[in-house]
C-alpha cells in the first residue's frame, strides 16, 4: 500500500462561510463611506462619545501610556486627555472608512492644508528618494490619502490578519498610492527609493523583532525598529518628518518638515533615537489624536518590569 499524500493547508476561498461576518463588516464600512460628508462628521462625533464605554480594555492601556508619558500632568488633566483620546479613537473608525472607500469627490470636499512641500521638491530636484516618517495618529490613513492628492506616494504597511479586509483595503490603497510594501519587502522599497520615489510609513509601534533597539520615547525605553536608518543608508533617501492633525473645523493640516540633517549616521541606535524624538515632538502638538490604545511599551528591556 502506498503511503498517504502529505496534507496541504489550502486557504479557504474568500467566499467561504468562514468570512461571512468579515464581508458583512466590510459592507458596513463601505456604506459608511457613502454617507454625505456632514453626516460622516456627525457620526464620527457620536462614535467618539461611545468609544470610552466600548474600549474597556484599551482604555486601561491608554491610561497607562499617558501616565508614563505625561507624568507632569495631574490626575484630572490626564483623565481629561484620556477622555479626549477615546473620543478621537471613535472618530477614527469613520476616517478609516472615508480613507479607504470615500469617493474622490468626497475627499476633495475635506478642508486640507499642506505645508512644507518645498522640502520634498528640493529632494526630488537632487534626484533623491524621500522617506516621510510619521506616527500612528488616528487619522493616518485619511491623511495619507489627502497628501496623495498633492504628491505621488507609496506606503509601508502590516498585512491584516483578516483576509477579506486585507484584499479590500490593499486594493483601495492602491487606487491612490503608487505601491504598497510590506515590512519584508525591504529590497523592493530600496529600489523604489533609489528611483526617486516617496514612501510614507510610521515606525512607532512595538513590532517585536531582531531589527529593533531600545531608545527613549517620552523618556521610556521603547522597542523601536531600525528600518528608517537602514532604508536611508541603502537608498540614499532623505528622511522628512511628516506631521498631520485634525483641526476644530473638521479639516486637516499636513506638514512636511525639513529633512533630518546628517542622517543616516554610522550609529543605528542614535539614528533610531532621533526618529523617536521627531515623532514625540509631533505627538506633543496633538496628544489627544495619537494612538495611545497601542501597547507601545509591551516589549521591555531585560530585567525590566512589565507595564501592562
Amino acid at each position: 500500500m502506498s503511503a498517504p499524500s502529505p496534507a496541504t493547508d489550502t486557504p479557504p476561498s474568500l467566499s467561504s462561510p468562514r468570512y461571512w461576518l468579515s464581508r458583512i463588516g466590510l459592507a458596513l464600512v463601505r456604506g459608511v463611506a457613502r454617507l454625505p460628508l456632514p453626516w460622516l462628521q456627525r457620526l464620527a462625533g457620536v462614535l467618539g462619545w461611545f468609544a470610552g464605554g466600548l474600549l474597556v480594555t484599551r482604555r486601561h492601556i491608554a491610561a497607562r501610556n499617558l501616565a508614563l508619558c505625561f507624568p507632569q500632568l495631574d490626575e484630572r488633566q490626564r483623565a481629561d486627555l484620556l477622555a479626549a483620546n477615546l473620543r478621537d479613537s471613535g472618530r477614527m473608525l469613520v476616517e478609516f472608512a472615508l480613507a479607504w472607500f470615500g469617493s474622490e469627490a468626497k475627499i476633495a470636499e475635506i478642508p486640507c492644508r499642506v505645508d512644507g512641500l518645498e522640502h520634498l521638491e528640493r529632494a526630488r530636484a537632487e534626484g533623491r528618494g524621500v522617506l516621510l516618517v510619521g506616527g500612528h495618529f488616528s487619522h493616518l490613513e485619511l491623511c495619507a490619502r489627502l497628501v496623495s492628492r498633492r504628491i505621488r506616494i507609496s506606503g509601508m504597511y502590516r498585512v491584516m490578519d483578516d483576509a477579506v479586509f486585507e484584499q479590500a483595503v490593499l486594493t483601495a490603497r492602491l487606487r491612490y498610492a503608487q505601491a504598497m510594501f510590506t515590512k519584508d519587502e525591504l529590497r523592493a522599497t530600496v529600489k523604489y527609493l533609489k528611483r526617486g520615489g516617496t514612501v510614507w510609513y510610521a515606525p512607532d509601534q512595538d513590532m517585536r523583532g531582531k531589527e529593533s533597539v531600545f531608545v527613549p520615547f517620552f523618556g521610556v525605553p521603547a522597542s523601536t525598529i531600525t528600518a528608517t536608518h537602514h532604508l536611508a543608508r541603502l537608498s540614499g533617501a532623505q528622511v522628512l518628518p511628516f506631521f498631520h492633525r485634525r483641526e476644530a473645523d473638521g479639516g486637516y493640516t499636513l506638514r512636511l518638515e525639513a529633512p533630518l540633517a546628517n542622517f543616516p549616521s554610522d550609529d543605528v541606535v542614535a539614528d533610531t533615537a532621533r526618529v523617536n524624538q521627531a515623532i514625540e515632538a509631533m505627538v506633543r502638538e496633538a496628544p489627544a489624536q495619537y494612538l495611545w490604545l497601542h501597547k507601545r511599551f509591551k516589549t521591555r528591556p531585560p530585567g525590566a518590569e512589565t507595564i501592562y
